[in-house]
Order: C-alpha cells, then sequence, then structure tokens
C-alpha cells in the first residue's frame, strides 16, 4: 500500500521567523559581544540588564507566546525558539529561560485574574519571573515539589533554579498538607523569602537557591491543573533549551570553518587538511540532523500535538549531544587560542556542558523514549 507523507513545510522558518531573526541577531551582535560577555561574568551581576529591558520591553520577546488577550503578541511556540536559538549563539547572560518556563506554566494554568495579570506584567517587560524548578528536572520525572504549603504560607528549600537571582516575582510548586500540589505566585522581596546564589559551571546562566519560611503566597492553580501547567512548563521548556542547543552548535560550527581558513600550518591553511574537513563536515550534518529534531519538538508543544513528548527528548537527546560535539571540536580546531581564558570558546562549553545536565539527562530521555516507544531493553 502507498503511504501519502505529509509535507514538512511547516517546519522550515516562515518569513516572519527570519524577520525576527535578523532583528534579535542585530541587536544581541551590538548588545552581547564576546568582550562584554567575558568582562561581565567577572562581576557580581553577570545579567545584562539593560538588554534584558530592550529585548523584553522594546522588541517584545517576552510577551511573543502570550495571548493578546494578556497584552501580548500570541505568537506560536516556534518563534519563541528561533529566539533561543539566537541566544545560544551569542550565549548571552539574559533570563530568557526562566521566562519561558514561567509563561509555560501560566498559559497551562487556568486564566484567573491573578494569571492574567502576572501575563500582562511579564509581557511589558515590568517583571521579571520565573519558574522555581529545578534546572535538572524532567519532563518525563515527578512533579518537582520540595515546598510545603500551609494554607497560602510557603516553607521549604528548592535548589538550583536558573534565572531566580533577578527575577522579581517566582511562580512555586508547593505540596498542600492533602497532597494535593499548587502552584504559587511568591514576590522575591517578600519576608520569608531568601535568594542565595550557586556556583555553576555556566557564569552565563547562573542558578540560585530558593529558601521560603512562612512566606506569602497566592494560589494560581491547584490540583490536576497545577500538575498539568507544571508538566507543560517543563516539556515546553525542553523544546526551547534544544533549540538554544542548536544555536550554540551552530556558531560553534560557523566560527570555526572561518578560522580554518585563516589559521596556516606548513604553509596552507588547515581548513585545507582532510581529517579537519571531515570532522567539520560530521559536525554539519549532526547540525542539521538537531535542527530538524529541534524544529519538530518546538512545532509539537506549539500545536500541542500528541508527539509532543516524543519529540521533546528526541529533541533534547540529541541537541544536547550535538552542541557539546561542536563546542568541544571549536576549541580543539581553534589551537591554543580556542584554550584561553581571553577567547570565548570556553563559554560555549560550559553552556553546552551545563544544558546536557538541564530538563533530563541523555540517558533520562532514552529511558523515556523506551517506555513512550515500547521498545525492548
Amino acid at each position: 500500500m502507498n503511504a501519502t507523507l505529509e509535507p514538512a513545510d511547516h517546519l522550515l522558518y516562515s518569513a516572519d521567523e527570519d524577520d525576527l531573526r535578523a532583528t534579535v541577531r542585530a541587536f544581541l551582535a551590538d548588545a552581547a559581544t564576546a568582550t562584554s560577555i567575558l568582562a561581565r561574568i567577572e562581576t557580581d551581576e553577570p545579567y545584562d540588564g539593560h538588554a534584558w529591558s530592550t529585548l523584553a520591553h522594546e522588541i517584545g520577546l517576552a510577551g511573543l507566546p502570550i495571548t493578546e488577550e494578556a497584552g501580548g503578541a500570541g505568537a506560536p511556540r516556534r518563534e519563541v525558539a528561533v529566539v533561543a536559538e539566537e541566544i545560544g549563539r551569542t550565549v548571552a547572560p539574559l533570563p530568557y529561560l526562566g521566562t519561558v518556563f514561567a509563561t509555560a506554566s501560566l498559559l497551562g494554568a487556568p486564566h484567573r485574574p491573578d494569571t492574567l495579570d502576572l501575563l500582562a506584567a511579564i509581557a511589558d517587560g515590568s517583571t521579571l519571573t520565573t519558574l522555581a524548578v529545578p534546572l535538572t528536572a524532567s519532563p518525563t520525572g515527578d512533579v518537582p515539589t520540595t515546598v510545603q504549603a500551609d494554607g497560602l504560607e510557603l516553607t521549604g528549600t528548592i535548589d538550583s533554579i536558573a534565572d531566580l537571582m533577578p527575577a522579581q516575582a517566582v511562580i512555586v510548586p508547593a505540596r498542600a498538607a492533602d497532597g494535593t500540589v499548587g502552584l504559587y505566585l511568591v514576590d522575591a522581596d517578600a519576608d520569608g523569602v531568601r535568594i542565595e546564589s550557586v556556583t555553576s559551571l555556566d557564569l552565563t546562566r547562573p542558578i540560585a537557591t530558593l529558601r521560603l519560611h512562612s512566606a506569602p503566597a497566592t494560589l494560581l492553580a491547584h490540583g490536576h491543573d497545577a500538575e498539568a501547567a507544571l508538566r507543560h512548563a517543563l516539556s515546553v521548556g525542553a523544546a526551547i533549551l534544544a533549540a538554544e542547543q542548536v544555536g550554540i552548535a551552530a556558531y560553534c560550527l560557523d566560527s570555526t570553518v572561518e578560522y580554518v581558513k585563516t589559521r596556516y600550518q606548513f604553509g596552507r591553511p588547515i581548513g585545507s587538511y582532510q581529517a579537519v574537513k571531515h570532522r567539520l563536515a560530521d559536525l554539519h550534518v549532526h547540525l542539521g540532523q538537531a535542527r530538524a529534531a529541534a524544529r519538530y519538538a518546538a512545532s509539537c508543544v506549539a500545536d500541542v500535538d500528541r508527539d509532543a513528548p516524543i519529540a521533546v527528548s528526541v529533541a533534547q537527546a540529541f541537541c544536547s549531544r550535538t552542541a557539546v560535539q561542536a563546542a568541544e571540536e571549536a576549541i580543539q580546531l581553534h589551537g591554543g587560542i580556542g584554550f584561553t581564558w581571553e577567547h570565548p570558546a570556553h563559554l560555549y562549553l560550559k553552556r553546552a556542558k551545563a544544558d546536557q545536565l538541564a530538563l533530563g539527562s541523555v540517558e533520562a530521555h532514552h529511558a523515556a523514549l523506551a517506555t513512550l516507544l515500547d521498545l525492548p531493553a
């Protein structure tokens, strides 16, 4: 029987996405240079607040997936993924992933007045928000809750939260005495809230610990609604992270190709040697595969496709390894300069390695795929 394949045109970049990419890339080319990032991570303020304000408010990136009803653009998650690719190309210290987490959790929860107000504040860039889950939490694992709710007061500790340091509001999953899970909104400056910085491998995406002691909170969702919103946020976050990993790999490949054209050894560019060509050709193939996987994952979460869990796990397992491979090749093929602190190559390797551990390891996603696809042991 002949099978008719569905066209995959929706996985190609649209004209709107190309325009968005060009806008973000042009801005980051000036605002997030390698020199400025290297200087910033040596300070106590690694985040670039001015750049984020411009991207979030003036360009409108924070409100891309937020509905027009709540003051956003109502754009599909494929556009959110395009932005993540460009941020990955620069490893800019911007709280984009935390914003993606928070927005996805709110959009996945019932639309109450408090939820809509917070979405509007995120969309206009006035309130930076993140979701208080460990960065290592997997969308295929148990619901990550280590905080207890006593009415509208929260007590507990959550480690390794991305983009917590600059956040003004935090969405916290907590478990009530009856065992039900709720999503609560906590003011980062409220009494009973303490945020502690944690030393991270990736200095361009700091992580922090949230300690709560009878901290006042507002309930946003509870029970099945809260658990569904939390899993939705982790799934969306994993798909967007895969796009970021594609951006990391793309920059590493492009910069390395340019370098091997100009670095001479024995009177000829090292890029003319067959061994170097083969390594870069292999990486080019892997990058194309990674981009396809990441685009499909973003498309699935955008369309709430039933294949989303499979697509996300495939993308995360493959894209994370591709990003690490590309960063390692960049350092090695840049020669001695690639091993120095003055060169940005180490920033890409650290971001790639940190991303590889985020939102489920490769092994965790392989195990999830075995269950989802009913593969034999």
